[in-house]
């Protein structure tokens, strides 16, 4: 497998079983979504992907973040891209070997994990049925030139964000949900008084919009 992942086996398995692919933020790892899997529903197959740089004590990241003085912050497009191709790879194989519908998969990404849920929505809108995109925002420098806006409009999103996120600053959800909703993209947007996290009620919230949709 491309990826390293953790797995929860739904409690049972048959060709219509949902399939959710957690992704999670840099610096972080697969253990750390994957607490979400004991409360979610047990029909669901869940797959916790770890991303694939090792930045050391267990810590991952999908893409470099660069830190320069002329710069500021800025992350590693070319990385980027290539973690994209490689989730999509990933979901390819997860297809050849483990029983679930392909045609009801949901990623969750949190951070550096919902900029490439955004990507796989845009450049790989067959692959995917949904998308939640937690504390993240739409990067159009992951995108292709000829991403094919009709097709990725059939994918829904539940997109949540901090007010007082200080890493990635809630502008940048409110930016690319203005642009998905004038482009008539089913969005349901949630903001929460906290920084860059997931609060209690974000999970509650993202939950139900997930048990309606699979």
């Amino acid at each position: 497998m491309s990826l390293n992942y953790l797995i929860r086996e739904p409690k049972n398995t048959t060709s219509k079983t949902p399939l959710l692919i957690l992704l999670h933020g840099y610096g972080s790892n697969a253990e750390d979504l994957f607490s979400f899997a004991s409360e979610l529903p047990e029909d669901l197959l869940i797959i916790s992907a770890q991303a694939p740089h090792n930045m050391g004590f267990n810590q991952y990241a999908w893409y470099a973040i660069h830190f320069d003085a002329n710069d500021g912050k800025f992350s590693d497009i070319p990385e980027a891209i290539a973690a994209r191709d490689l989730i999509a790879t990933f979901i390819d194989e997860l297809k050849e070997k483990q029983e679930f519908d392909h045609d009801n998969i949901t990623l969750l990404g949190f951070s550096q994990g919902a900029i490439l849920s955004y990507s796989i929505a845009f450049n790989y809108p067959e692959k995917i049925k949904q998308v939640i995109a937690l504390s993240g925002y739409l990067n159009p420098e992951i995108n292709n030139t000829d991403i094919d806006l009709v097709k990725a409009k059939n994918i829904p999103f539940y997109i949540s964000h901090g007010t007082e996120d200080q890493v990635l600053p809630v502008a940048l959800a409110r930016e690319t949900v203005a642009f998905l909703e004038e482009e008539n993209f089913d969005v349901s947007y949630h903001e929460y008084a906290m920084g860059h996290g997931v609060s209690p009620q974000n999970f509650v919230d993202f939950k139900k919009w997930l048990i309606a949709r699979i």
